[in-house]
């Protein structure tokens, strides 16, 4: 794929695989996926993205072609993929940054910025996820990452995730295809399944609050703009409704005909975040 480039940092002493997209601009977009999903959920927005910014999207501990965790019930959590973020800027030279993050990665950046990248990350922009996440949602998402399915065939796959993900709204029958290429790997037996481990639902287990986060909401300073899937299941719109009224106030727009989570790949999406990030 032209315009960018596939890479790997040891972070905590993990091996996390990252792309880079337009790696000569001066400013940087950190752009991190959600929970049973891989860095590259990111290609579309990132391609846009790049014409003006760096961009920067890992695949998690435990997704895509990163390590998978030998220590799950410790590092499946926000606290550690926290310290793996501050590691990948001070290793990647990033005094400051822009984060894009879905569902756990707006999470992670949410954290983040209340936290140990308090002042580097400028402007933080959340897509479908807040402080506190709807309890039926998690049960759903649990119930289909913590067992993920195996197929003989990779269209067999692509129908799973066209059913699962359905809720992302309109993609193209190639970027179906090209969601189903980059977050799939192959079993031992031949069979094809989701690219994770799925030991990284023990994080619901070992970590029950780690999606409670309104102590950090609250100490947010930093400008912060909320996509919120029209219905979504996830993002409940009293949540959406505190996150206006409390700690940074955030800006929330509603996307239309999505649930959780906006695909992140439409001109309206883009436009959004590219004005959110440019400060107008």
């Amino acid at each position: 794929m032209s315009g960018c480039t596939s890479n790997y940092l040891v972070c905590e002493g993990r091996e996390i695989h990252y792309m880079e997209w337009g790696a000569a601009h001066g400013e940087v977009v950190i752009a991190w996926h959600g929970l049973a999903r891989t860095g590259r959920d990111m290609d579309p927005i990132a391609a846009a993205l790049a014409q003006r910014w760096r961009v920067i999207c890992p695949d998690t501990i435990g997704r895509g072609l990163s390590q998978w965790s030998p220590q799950p019930a410790a590092e499946y959590c926000l606290a550690f993929y926290e310290r793996l973020a501050l590691s990948l800027l001070e290793q990647l030279r990033i005094e400051q940054c822009l984060w894009l993050g879905t569902s756990m990665g707006g999470a992670i950046g949410l954290k983040a910025a209340a936290g140990s990248l308090r002042g580097r990350i400028r402007r933080l922009v959340l897509n479908d996820i807040g402080p506190q996440l709807a309890a039926a949602a998690v049960q759903r998402i649990r119930s289909y990452a913590g067992s993920p399915p195996a197929f003989a065939t990779m269209g067999e796959l692509e129908r799973f995730f066209r059913t699962v993900y359905a809720p992302y709204g309109q993609l193209s029958d190639e970027m179906w295809r090209h969601l189903t290429e980059t977050s799939m790997r192959r079993l031992p037996d031949g069979r094809v399944t989701p690219h994770y481990d799925p030991a990284m639902v023990q994080q619901f287990e070992h970590h029950p609050d780690d999606y409670l986060q309104w102590d950090a909401w609250d100490r947010l300073d930093l400008p912060v703009l909320c996509l919120r899937g029209e219905s979504s299941d996830l993002l409940l719109p009293e949540t959406a409704d505190a996150m206006r009224a409390r700690g940074p106030r955030a800006v929330v727009v509603t996307i239309s005909g999505c649930g959780h989570a906006p695909a992140l790949n439409t001109a309206e999406q883009f436009s959004l975040v590219e004005r959110f990030f440019s400060g107008s």
